[in-house]
């Protein structure tokens, strides 16, 4: 893009910024991408944790219809 790289962007980016909002406003942006960026990481672990409970129910789910049926057969 007009030859210029990512990290001339970034910096391009990154002075547009200081010039549009000054260095206060900066810094208060930074913590509250980083309190966002905490949350969506909870939240993230969260649904993950849920999922690897809800596939444990699952199998033991499978496991128990895949034993009556062995049950069944054989009777």
């Amino acid at each position: 893009m007009f030859g210029i790289g990512v990290p001339e962007l970034v910096i391009i980016v990154l002075f547009f910024f200081l010039f549009m909002f000054g260095s206060s406003r900066i810094g208060d942006f930074a913590r509250t991408l980083g309190r966002f960026s905490g949350e969506f990481q909870k939240g993230r672990l969260e649904i993950e944790r849920e999922l690897k409970e809800a596939r444990s129910v699952a199998e033991k789910g499978f496991a128990t219809t895949e034993e009556d049926k062995s049950k069944k057969k054989e009777s």
